[in-house]
């Protein structure tokens, strides 16, 4: 057993964490593609990745032979994202570490990973729904809660909560009935609805002890924002909103892509029985729509017919939800950011909503696509830092 070989276990540990969300809500075992050239490698390198598997929690899987195709597009994502016929992986295989070793590996890659770095917490709401909420940094340093887009798993949101950690107490959730274990059933109405996400933070930040922070909205997170800071001006000391998805009416135009996933939210809406046929549809088109590095967190939602369901309760409350009435009511000092390109969130719903509000700035950048702000640019993180710097009470 070589170095290389420990060296592959790592960064096939960190693989696996990386598809742990997705993984965890498909039947398993998952079957992912390997392109092993036989039934010796086949056995070798499903070794390795269930030894893997099993020590970061990562649910059972399951490998396809040389030219078997994964079952649907979901274990598809999955796969290419693990990249098992990669050179690094099957020379690992080759020459497998002792299961003590690959433990040992894994466990190191553990004790470096974003889930280490955060303190986790599950909440209970009073209508029966369950949070999971995390924190990170220093308690006593100053507050950030930061509201994501919905649905997604926290691991969206890494690169923005660990570089803010460095000087921030930061607070986020993921969204009611999507993640977690004994997920309460969902109903349409005031449980689904733009003023319950928004309660839903002020529980995260009250559980973690956060009387006042600086408040950053990301894509439909953002719609969440502007509902908290009109509910609770006085827990928060500015605001940020960044590339929101907004419903402004005819105020401000809408992407083809808003337009297209607000008519789907709609119909999955009404019912379990239509959404299941919206999913069979949408599943099929998604995948070819995402970026590589990013698929496997951001198809969560889409991963099976009920979490789909869920999803169009929550997501199609929040495009919905016209935003024209919370911005006069508003009196923080708020940070809007787009850029002129996006074309997933208009950067006329961002512009619309700076002029409606008294104490703005405005930053569009001249290039950035939708997800490219998930990769938290270094110009960006700097952005927001600077401005809750400038403006803490």
């Amino acid at each position: 057993m070589g170095a290389g070989s420990l060296e592959a276990v790592a960064r096939l540990t960190e693989r696996v964490l990386s598809v742990r969300p997705l993984a965890g809500v498909l039947s398993p075992p998952v079957a992912v593609a390997s392109a092993a050239a036989g039934p010796e490698e086949l056995d070798t390198t499903g070794r390795l990745l269930g030894c893997v598997a099993d020590r970061v929690g990562a649910g059972a899987f399951r490998l396809l032979g040389a030219g078997e195709a994964a079952p649907d597009v979901f274990a598809g994502v999955v796969g290419r994202r693990l990249d098992l016929s990669a050179a690094w992986v099957r020379d690992a295989a080759a020459d497998p570490p002792e299961p003590p070793a690959v433990a040992a590996a894994a466990a190191d890659v553990l004790a470096r990973s974003f889930g280490a770095a955060c303190r986790r917490a599950e909440l209970v709401r009073p209508d029966g729904a369950r949070l999971t909420a995390y924190a990170a940094g220093d308690p006593a340093a100053p507050a950030v809660v930061l509201a994501s887009a919905c649905g997604m798993p926290v691991e969206l949101s890494e690169h923005w909560v660990r570089r803010l950690q460095r000087t921030h107490h930061v607070v986020t959730w993921e969204s009611r009935w999507l993640f977690g274990p004994g997920v309460s059933d969902p109903e349409d109405g005031p449980a689904s609805d733009v003023a319950a996400q928004a309660a839903d933070l002020i529980a995260v930040m009250d559980h973690f002890g956060v009387d006042r922070a600086h408040l950053m909205g990301l894509c439909g997170g953002a719609v969440i924002a502007l509902d908290a800071a009109v509910r609770w001006p006085g827990r928060f000391t500015s605001m940020s909103l960044w590339h929101g998805d907004f419903e402004l009416g005819p105020v401000a135009p809408k992407t083809d892509h808003q337009r297209n996933l607000q008519a789907l939210l709609d119909m999955a809406r009404q019912g379990r029985a239509g959404s299941a046929a919206v999913h069979r549809v949408l599943s099929n088109s998604l995948v070819e729509q995402l970026p590589e590095d990013m698929a496997h967190l951001v198809i969560y939602p889409y991963a099976t017919g009920e979490l789909w369901y869920r999803y169009s309760l929550l997501n199609g409350a929040i495009m919905a939800t016209d935003v024209r009435g919370h911005l006069p009511r508003i009196a923080l000092p708020t940070l809007v950011v787009t850029s002129a390109d996006d074309t997933t969130a208009h950067p006329d719903g961002s512009i619309a909503v700076a002029r409606g509000l008294d104490e703005v700035t405005l930053h569009i950048a001249p290039h950035g696509d939708h997800i490219s702000l998930f990769r938290g640019p270094a110009e960006l993180i700097d952005l927001a830092l600077d401005f809750a710097q400038r403006n803490r009470p």
